[in-house]
C-alpha cells in the first residue's frame, strides 16, 4: 500500500527525530563508557617516592588509563591499615607485607589474597657503623625505631628478636618514628639505638650520610614479602578489573627493570613533590636512582624466588615456607594451605603478562612517557 506524497514529509521528520535519538543514546552510552572507573589502592607509606614503580608508572604512563581505569594511590601507615582499608571499602587493592597477608587470613579470618608476588623480605636492623650493636642479642634493653606499629616489619623484627634470645614485649622498646628524615633524626639523637627497616629505606639513610651495618636473618632473603593483594570479594565482583590493574602492574615493572634512570625520570615529572630536596640535582638523581636499584633488585630476586618467567607469579611453596617461619618464630598460632591465600586461578598469571613486551622494552629504551 502506497502512502499519499503529503504524509512522505511528516514521515521523514519522524525517521530523521529517531535517528537523532538513537544517535544521541549511543552517543551518551559511549560516552560512559569511556568514562574511566575509579580504583584505588592503599600502600603503607606517607611517602610515595620512586621505589613503587609497579604502582606509579602505570599513572605516568597511561597503562591504567587506557584500560579504562582512573587509578588512585591512598598512602597508609602500614599493611594492616592497608587491609583495614580495604576491609572498610575505602579502597580496591593494596600492596602489602607478606607477614600481613598470612595474618589476616590465619589469625583474622579475612579473605585477603595475593595476585601479585613483588619483592622478597629485604628488611634488616640498621645501626651506626660504629655502634657497639653487631649482633640481635645485643639490641637487648635497645630502642627500635621502625615506620609504624602497624607496618609488616614489626610482627617479623619480633620473631627476629625471639629467636635470638630478646624478648620482644619487654627487652626491647619498639618505636614509631615515620620514615625518611624523622626517622634518621631519631638515630642520629640517640632517641632510638637503631631502625628497622625495608632496604630502599636502609639505603636512603646511607645516601644522606649515616654509614650503617645492618643486621637480618639471612633466611628472610629466601622468603616472600611485598604481596600486591586484594579482597576475595573484589576478584568476584569483578575479575576484569583485577586481571587490568595486574596486567599494567606487570608491564610497568618490566619498563621499569629495563631503563631504571628513565623510570625514576618519569616518575619526578609526574610526581614532583615525591621529588627529594636538601643536595645538588645530581646528587638527588644518583641516590633516588640507588633507591631504586635497590627496590629492583628484591623484585627481581621475587622473580627468581617464584619461578623465573612470569612478572608477579607468586609460588605457594615460597609462601608456605614464610607461613611456616612465622609459626615458629610466634608471630601466628595456626598455618593455613597457602594456596588459599593466593590468586592461583588457572591462566591469570600468564593474563597478566599478555601484553606486547617488545614494545615496553622500545619504549623503555626510548625513554617515551618522558
Amino acid at each position: 500500500m502506497s502512502l499519499p506524497f503529503r504524509s512522505l514529509p511528516r514521515l521523514l521528520t519522524r525517521l530523521l527525530a529517531g535517528l537523532a535519538l538513537s544517535a544521541g543514546l549511543v552517543s551518551g552510552a559511549a560516552a560512559q563508557a569511556r568514562t574511566p572507573k575509579p580504583v584505588s589502592i592503599a600502600l603503607g607509606t606517607q611517602v610515595v617516592n620512586v621505589t613503587y614503580p609497579w604502582l606509579t608508572l602505570p599513572i605516568a604512563l597511561g597503562y591504567w588509563k587506557d584500560d579504562g581505569y582512573d587509578v588512585r594511590i591512598v598512602t597508609t601507615g602500614g599493611s594492616l591499615q592497608a587491609i583495614q582499608q580495604m576491609m572498610a571499602g575505602g579502597v580496591d587493592f593494596a600492596q602489602v607485607n607478606s607477614t600481613g597477608l598470612i595474618q589476616a587470613n590465619t589469625e583474622n579470618n579475612v579473605a585477603v589474597r595475593g595476585i601479585m608476588g613483588t619483592g622478597v623480605i629485604d628488611w634488616g636492623v640498621g645501626v651506626p657503623a660504629g655502634s657497639p650493636i653487631k649482633t640481635a642479642a645485643d639490641l637487648k634493653g635497645k630502642k627500635i625505631g621502625i615506620f609504624s606499629l602497624g607496618t609488616g616489619g614489626v610482627p617479623l623484627l619480633k620473631g627476629y628478636l625471639r629467636s635470638n634470645g630478646v624478648n620482644p614485649d619487654t627487652d626491647v622498646q619498639i618505636i614509631a618514628t615515620g620514615a625518611g628524615a624523622p626517622a634518621l633524626e631519631a638515630l642520629k639523637t640517640d632517641r632510638v639505638q637503631a631502625l628497622m627497616f625495608w632496604g630502599s629505606a636502609l639505603t636512603g639513610f646511607q645516601n644522606a650520610g649515616m654509614p650503617m651495618r645492618i643486621l637480618f636473618d639471612p633466611a628472610w632473603r629466601a622468603l616472600p614479602d611485598f604481596t600486591f593483594a586484594t579482597l576475595q570479594k573484589t576478584i568476584d565482583a569483578d575479575p576484569a578489573m583485577v586481571e587490568a590493574i595486574a596486567r599494567g602492574a606487570a608491564k610497568a615493572t618490566l619498563f621499569a627493570q629495563t631503563n631504571p634512570e628513565c623510570a625514576r625520570q618519569i616518575h619526578w615529572k609526574h610526581f614532583p613533590g615525591s621529588k627529594p630536596t636538601g643536595a645538588d640535582e645530581a646528587t638527588l638523581a644518583k641516590n633516588d636512582l640507588a633507591l631504586l636499584q635497590t627496590q629492583l633488585e628484591t623484585m627481581a630476586a621475587a622473580h627468581t624466588m617464584n619461578g623465573g618467567k612470569l612478572i608477579g607469579a607468586m609460588s605457594p611453596a615460597a609462601y608456605g615456607r614464610m607461613q611456616d617461619f612465622m609459626l615458629k618464630d610466634g608471630t601466628i598460632k595456626r598455618t593455613l594451605p597457602p594456596e588459599s591465600m593466593l590468586y592461583l586461578k588457572p591462566g591469570f598469571v600468564e593474563a597478566i603478562n599478555n601484553f606486547d613486551r617488545n614494545a615496553v622494552i622500545a619504549a623503555a629504551k626510548a625513554c617515551k612517557g618522558l
